[in-house]
């Protein structure tokens, strides 16, 4: 059996702690330990993307990720992205354009599609769709993905 460490990170803008086997994923921390289920658990290769939160503002597939290599770090999941009871722009945009259709893959999309704006506030379709590509959604076919990514990127740029 692992040692247990403790882990001290802020998730959501909200410090939180607790121990855990130096060999546990973030994402079983995260839903596990913190209670914090947004974060889905696909592939467990780093393929699909489902997993996808952002690690000090950049996105990291945390089934990739040990707990502890996040300890101290500044995290963002999928419950943090409503702020204040309202929904964050690519919340909206996402329901307005039909961007999801199960859902599983949608936190991870959701968190993508944030770094992405982040790092290119006036995305291209083709940067759009390049950029979306780290998440692997078979139910939409993308199109109401991308129409919702332009979308908040417009609403993004009139604030």
């Amino acid at each position: 059996m692992s040692d247990l460490v403790s882990i001290r990170l802020t998730v959501n803008g909200r410090v939180r702690e607790g121990r855990c086997e130096t060999r546990k994923l973030l994402v079983d921390f995260l839903r596990e330990d913190l209670e914090l289920t947004g974060t889905h658990v696909g592939c467990e290769h780093g393929v699909c993307g489902a997993c996808t939160v952002l690690v000090n503002g950049e996105a990291a597939r945390s089934c990739l990720m040990l707990a502890v290599q996040a300890n101290g770090a500044d995290l963002l999941t999928i419950e943090g992205l409503m702020k204040d009871g309202r929904l964050h722009a690519l919340q909206e945009a996402f329901h307005e354009h039909h961007g999801l259709q199960c859902g599983f893959c949608t936190p991870g999309m959701l968190l993508t599609a944030l770094d992405l704006l982040q790092t290119n506030p006036r995305p291209t379709e083709t940067e759009i769709r390049q950029g979306l590509s780290a998440v692997l959604c078979r139910c939409t076919g993308y199109q109401g993905i991308v129409k919702a990514v332009e979308a908040a990127a417009r609403i993004r740029g009139a604030r």
